[in-house]
């Protein structure tokens, strides 16, 4: 494709910041949704889904409360597990890849005394239990301290991960005998918030911090198999995801539109904003062409008013030159405010 001169002045915003768990204001109605009692399209809910409900579940539920035809999930929450769910709708699907990739923080407690075939406590139990009282506060520190930082971590045989075409927790069910194999991953922060003994058992309550495709249960596995005792996960809860906390989420039973960021909004969350405010730049970047301009490093997210255009990136070989990732805005319909 050509490259095409940009001809717009370029207002630069800031990565939103929600980390703190308080949203900066509500969710704003757009062109990508609609005020409550209206037809929602695209956007975003935050979730915390509770207990009980798989990922899949969850999302449908929300659909029926929205009535949207299309909608997805960042990154799966099984049933056990309770915690931030990002739920994309309509075109805000094609978003989830970029949130999901993003870091994630948990709140788990890992019992320690008894392995399971699922690292969890739905699993059935392997071999005895192992006496814990043994284990002083610097045994616990130190192997925690060995699954810190950037590790080889071997999934658990129930994840969702797919061998030839199967799901993992499908082949164990079966009975099929297989090994997945360890991946690189990045554990930022596995800090022990509290403790409590049950009988012979030694629960311990934990944060994580870590890069997308880290399983929780496989670190409290591996813990129990550091200190010589097997362990297990028995409650799961993500806090966050990226800059997005669990504290700006609602509860499956008030969602309504009120609650749906615009693409805008959840774009924020992604990478940092350029506003573009050029009739042709906006042409350019709704056809798709590369255009001469200089993005920061990670996704640009181009806007134009209350639209979101498209995801740019900077060319490898040429840092003045932004090219496309994804787009948006259809080119018959695009539109922006003329140059002053």
């Amino acid at each position: 494709m050509p490259v095409m001169p940009t001809h717009t002045n370029i207002r630069k915003l800031m990565k939103t910041d929600w980390s703190s768990g308080q949203c900066a204001q509500s969710p704003a109605t757009t062109t990508n949704g609609a005020p409550d009692g209206g037809q929602i399209t695209d956007g975003v809910v935050l979730l915390d889904k509770p207990v009980g409900l798989s990922s899949q579940q969850a999302v449908s539920r929300v659909k029926r409360r929205l009535a949207v035809k299309k909608a997805g999930h960042a990154g799966t929450l099984d049933p056990g597990a309770s915690g931030l769910l990002i739920i994309g709708l309509g075109k805000a699907t094609r978003l989830l890849g970029y949130l999901s990739a993003d870091r994630k923080t948990y709140q788990a407690t890992i019992r320690l005394g008894q392995a399971t075939d699922s690292d969890d406590a739905d699993g059935q139990a392997l071999g005895q239990i192992r006496e814990t009282e043994h284990l002083a506060p610097a045994d616990i520190e130190s192997g925690m301290s060995k699954l810190t930082g950037q590790i080889l971590q071997r999934p658990s045989r129930v994840s969702a991960i797919k061998i030839n075409g199967q799901r993992a927790y499908d082949l164990a069910r079966q009975g099929a005998d297989f090994e997945l194999a360890a991946r690189p991953v990045t554990v930022e922060r596995f800090a022990l918030l509290g403790q409590q003994r049950l009988g012979p058992f030694l629960d311990l309550m934990v944060e994580v911090s870590c890069s997308s495709g880290t399983y929780i249960r496989s670190l409290a596995r591996d813990l129990g198999v550091d200190l010589g005792v097997g362990g297990h996960l028995t409650s799961l809860r993500r806090t966050s995801i990226g800059p997005v906390s669990v504290g700006s989420a609602v509860e499956l039973e008030a969602v309504d539109s009120t609650h749906v960021y615009s693409m805008v909004e959840a774009s924020g969350w992604i990478g940092q904003l350029i506003d573009v405010d050029s009739a042709q730049t906006v042409e350019d970047i709704s056809h798709g062409r590369s255009i001469r301009l200089a993005v920061p490093a990670g996704p640009a997210m181009m806007v134009a008013g209350d639209r979101l255009l498209a995801i740019y990136q900077a060319d490898a070989s040429d840092r003045g030159l932004a090219r496309p990732l994804v787009v948006f805005a259809p080119a018959n319909q695009s539109q922006a405010g003329t140059d002053a």
